[in-house]
């Protein structure tokens, strides 16, 4: 059989707390990939300029950024997290729906920022649930969790395409005109019909009505049965004290996945290290006496794993978001409705590529694959550096950056978390140190882009992807320190439980001969 009976009995177990946080980042893909193609539009709407419109983008990410650091807090209790997951997704549908109405930069802005704040909670709460439920197993369904993301950032663009105004507000100069179609091209993840500069110098004709509100109630509707879903959910865990139901509570399998964690050789015993708290917010992860008691390479796993994903997740977000501007620029120089399926292919195969990652994660261990992807996306980003001058590897490579690329976050966060026996903080570590990576990283490589020229694109990727595999070699470092410290302390315990135990078979003899004599 493809997969264990053991793997499938846990899934059945779970399989509505599964396909329910799966179906929450489906819904999370949708949004973080939703409002790249409307910025034209939404730039008409606020009837602002292009700096100002793209500060709103700026604030989604950055609040994203903050929900993923502190969503750890409310994994305390079962209702706590799925209350904060069905809110979180509810606001998604609501901004959505008020985003039409937004006729301020600024209230968009705010707008914007909530519903990145909301999807920051949903991004660290899914991953730390599923690794709670599934611990040593939960790399196959963290994989399948994050192609859902993939899943969702590729039909996106589909939903905005048919509403999006061509025309623009009619009010731009030739310059701006071009500037503004560029810039959507670049964000759009799909292409747009080339325009002729020389049409923004004729006679002006009336500015073509702009139906993007469609697409953002549809995106709405789309979402609104997340929030449902996990309504739905808490009744089913009689978590909602107005509807009782009589399906067993979520406890209740974790206790059962335990058994089979323990009959498969999970951990019997809690490492000291597992009395840092747990699962939590990144800023609880820093707290608690414990702290002191604990080695170095525990601390170090944390950074360093972070400091990977910082650097891949921010490839991802650079390439996706600028391998336009270096395909339209020279020496390239691709027609722009060419360019346009560039990012579309590369977020396509970021999606087969976790897809494809889900048996082969059942198959090998986390660290290998991880090895292995860190070399491939070095090796491409070279060969794209070699063949510069070709259209054909730009596509090619691009595909296999996508590939290579996909499938780091979820292994690296099971690799983290095995270490760790799924008590650490490294969930939160990881989801927040990726975030920032990818916000980060496309500020940095679009100032260097716009001062060094398009060729400083992938020398950018080049540096970043060889630091990653260099800061991954002290991560594989830090985890064998870490383990023999481990080693080290459960041959220091069992010596001084050792000498007890005869102590006390000693004594329990005597006591024996004396109530024989007696």
């Amino acid at each position: 059989m493809f997969v264990e009976e053991r793997i499938v009995t846990l899934f059945k177990r779970n399989a509505h707390h599964t396909v329910t946080y799966w179906s929450v980042f489906f819904s999370f893909g949708l949004c973080i990939a939703f409002l790249g193609p409307t910025i034209l539009d939404l730039q008409c709407q606020t009837n602002s300029t292009l700096s100002q419109i793209t500060w709103v983008f700026f604030a989604q990410q950055f609040c994203l950024l903050i929900g993923s650091s502190i969503g750890g807090v409310f994994k305390k209790t079962l209702f706590s997290a799925l209350a904060a997951l069905f809110v979180s997704a509810l606001i998604i549908s609501v901004i959505f729906a008020i985003i039409p109405v937004c006729n301020n930069v600024l209230v968009l802005a705010i707008a914007m920022a909530v519903s990145g704040f909301a999807m920051g909670i949903i991004d660290t709460i899914a991953n730390i649930q599923l690794v709670t439920i599934y611990q040593k197993d939960s790399a196959v369904f963290l994989q399948a969790l994050h192609f859902f993301i993939g899943f969702g950032a590729l039909v996106s663009p589909l939903i905005a395409d048919p509403f999006l105004s061509e025309s623009g507000c009619g009010n731009h100069t030739e310059n701006g005109t071009e500037i503004m179609h560029h810039f959507r091209n670049m964000l759009r993840h799909s292409p747009i019909a080339a325009h002729n500069i020389t049409q923004s110098s004729l006679p002006h004709e009336e500015a073509e009505e702009s139906n993007v509100h469609y697409a953002f109630w549809i995106m709405a509707l789309i979402n609104l049965p997340v929030p449902l879903a996990v309504l739905f959910l808490m009744y089913r865990e009689q978590l909602i004290p107005c509807c009782p139901s009589g399906t067993p509570r979520l406890l209740d399998k974790d206790e059962l996945a335990m058994e089979n964690q323990q009959g498969a050789g999970g951990p019997d015993t809690e490492p000291k290290e597992n009395q840092a708290g747990g699962h939590g917010s990144i800023f609880s992860c820093c707290q608690g006496d414990n702290l002191r008691e604990l080695p170095v390479s525990f601390f170090m796993i944390h950074i360093l794993g972070g400091m990977v994903l910082f650097m891949t997740d921010g490839i991802v977000g650079a390439y996706a978001g600028f391998v336009y501007t270096y395909a339209v620029t020279p020496p390239m120089s691709l027609p722009h409705k060419t360019a346009g399926y560039l990012a579309s292919i590369f977020w396509a195969t970021i999606t087969a590529g976790r897809l494809l990652s889900i048996p082969l994660s059942y198959r090998f261990q986390p660290v290998r694959l991880l090895m292995f992807n860190l070399a491939g996306a070095i090796v491409t980003v070279l060969m794209l550096l070699i063949f510069y001058t070709s259209n054909t590897f730009l596509f090619v490579g691009t595909g296999l950056c996508g590939l290579f690329l996909s499938s780091i976050f979820p292994c690296m966060l099971a690799y983290t978390e095995d270490i760790l026996d799924y008590q650490g903080c490294a969930t939160s570590v990881l989801v927040t140190s990726a975030g920032m990576g990818e916000m980060v990283m496309q500020v940095l490589v679009g100032s260097i882009i716009q001062t060094e020229g398009s060729y400083s694109f992938l020398l950018c990727g080049m540096i970043t992807a060889c630091l990653g595999f260099i800061v991954f070699i002290g991560l594989l470092l830090s985890d064998r320190m870490h383990r023999n410290y481990l080693t080290g302390t459960s041959r220091r315990s069992a010596m001084v439980e050792e000498p007890a135990a005869e102590q006390t078979g000693t004594v329990k003899t005597e006591q024996i001969e004396d109530k024989e004599s007696s």
